[in-house]
Parts: structure tokens; sequence; C-alpha cells
């Protein structure tokens, strides 16, 4: 089969594909999962979207109880809710933790801790 093609820019850097089987709001949350204290731009560059786009996607998923901001001291923390459900009809009988374990190994654990990976054995494991 080979691999994709690269989609180029105009200028001839490598550019987003016409598509991507993840919204932004999907990469947000993930990218969440993996480092709840990540600055907004930092995460914006991981995304690919402008860190006003970052913003307003943390918002969404704010107010649709996907996650929520603790502010500590000048920085915020991102807590993931987990056990919510998709949105989608087509996909409303998944919760996010099944997504999020794919891509990063561990669900979202109560309190906004990872759940430790099963090959840590020194981790502290919540109760």
């Amino acid at each position: 089969m080979g691999t994709p093609p690269v989609h180029t820019s105009r200028r001839g850097s490598p550019a987003s594909p016409p598509w991507t089987f993840l919204t932004h709001h999907g990469h947000v949350l993930l990218a969440v999962a993996e480092d709840p204290d990540m600055r907004v731009a930092d995460l914006a560059d991981l995304v690919g979207i402008s860190p006003r786009a970052a913003l307003s996607i943390l918002k969404d998923l704010e107010t649709a109880g996907y996650l929520r901001r603790i502010r500590v001291g000048r920085r915020t923390h991102y807590v993931i809710e987990p056990h919510r459900h998709f949105r989608h009809p087509a996909a409303a009988g998944h919760e996010i933790d099944e997504l999020i374990a794919l891509f990063t190994g561990h669900a979202p654990a109560p309190g906004g801790a990872p759940a430790a990976a099963p090959s840590d054995p020194g981790a502290v494991r919540p109760h």
C-alpha cells in the first residue's frame, strides 16, 4: 500500500490534510488528557490551531461538561470528567474514556490525575 501522500502548502511546507478522523475538539481533549497543565499556546501549537481557537474549544468542552478548569496561581489545570458520552447519536453509547485510553494508554481518573498504566509497578492507584 505504501505511505499516504504528504500534502504541502503553497510555500512547500507540510500542510494539514483535507480532512482527518478526529476534529480539533477531539485533538484538544486528547492533548489535555496527556498534559492537563499545558499552556493554551502550547496546546494550540500541538493541535495546529490558533490560541483563540484553542480557548474556544476548551470553553465548548467545559460548557458541555467534558472538562473543568481549576486555577492554580496564574496557570490553569484541566480536569477531564470521566464517563461522559460522545455527543453524536451514532457514538452516544461510548464514553470519551474509551477514546482517551485508545490514544494515551490510560483513561481519565476521577479528580484529574491520569490513572497509572498497569506497566508501572510503583504507581499509586486511586481507590
